[in-house]
């Protein structure tokens, strides 16, 4: 069961980790979920007791969409969830997973697909990341951030693009909080050697990620050239991992106008083995900083 905001060891509650909004409606609707199967009730019969579509109540249960109390009161009293106790717990879960997330105040430029992954980055305890074409966001300097927004935003305004800076920067603030995400990237050879914004802008980024590299809960590796094909030859993505234990691991691919997200335990285990399998072809983290030093140095000439 899912505790209060302000429960610490109720019998037959489980004490729920502070992880933002997104996480929060994917808990509570995974319990609506798991409440709902129980009782044998169908998409159909749940989402007429609320006057919703099926498709509706299944975006609920995904935590796509945002959860009336009211809404979340009535399938709990369908479901036969009487103990007072219980009832509360959820009720209040709404109220938490419905308050807006910090990066509420940049929605205008944030696509819905993304404010997605920015919940879910909030959350994660450790992300692996492979990337083929650039520094992560998380990484990117100012200076390449720039750089990297105009090419996918021509025509943006020089206000919208430094809020998109400012968003970057925003959310490399949970590399160095108390409970700092623990962020493991592989990085392809061309990531360091395609100079985004210009060899200048490209020696700054370099010399960020040398800096970043030092910190212990950031890995950095790049994948030579020289290893030639490799398993994952299809494309970047990320594996996101959660320390709530009733959140499944997350795989993340971004496409030009949208994503996908992946947490099915076939598709995720997938993914985490070819990732492992890149680690291994790829150069160790000490080997990866010496590399780094050398291309920061050929980037000075």
């Amino acid at each position: 069961m899912i505790g209060p905001a302000d429960s610490d060891e109720t019998p037959g509650v489980l004490p729920l980790a502070s992880g933002g909004p997104t996480v929060l409606r994917i808990v509570l609707g995974a319990q609506l979920r798991r409440l709902r199967l129980e009782r044998g009730i169908s998409l159909e019969q749940a989402g007429a007791a609320i006057g919703a579509s099926h498709a509706k109540l299944s975006r609920m249960e995904l935590g796509r969409v945002g959860f009336k109390r009211q809404d979340v009161a009535e399938l709990l009293t369908l479901y036969g969830v009487t103990d007072p106790q219980e009832r509360s717990a959820l009720l209040n879960l709404v109220e938490r997973a419905n308050t807006p997330g910090w990066w509420h105040k940049y929605d205008d430029i944030l696509p819905p697909w993304f404010k997605i992954y920015v919940g879910l980055e909030e959350a994660a305890s450790l992300i692996r990341s492979y990337e083929l074409q650039f520094v992560p966001g998380l990484l990117q300097s100012p200076a390449y951030a720039r750089a990297v927004i105009l090419l996918g935003h021509a025509t943006a305004t020089p206000e919208e693009i430094e809020q998109r800076i400012e968003l970057r920067q925003a959310r490399r603030r949970r590399l160095v909080t108390s409970d700092a995400l623990k962020l493991w990237v592989v990085l392809d050879e061309a990531v360091v050697r395609r100079h985004i914004g210009g060899r200048t802008v490209m020696r700054e980024q370099i010399a960020l990620l040398l800096e970043l590299a030092e910190h212990p809960n950031i890995t950095i590796q790049v994948l030579p050239f020289d290893r030639g094909g490799h398993a994952a030859s299809g494309g970047p993505f990320s594996i996101l991992r959660f320390t709530e234990p009733s959140l499944p691991d997350v795989v993340y691919l971004e496409q030009l106008t949208s994503a996908l997200y992946l947490d099915k335990r076939e598709d995720t285990e997938h993914y985490t083995k070819v990732m492992d399998r890149v680690c291994m072809e790829a150069m160790s983290a000490a080997t990866t900083r010496r590399f780094l030093n050398l291309v920061y140095r050929e980037l000075g000439g």
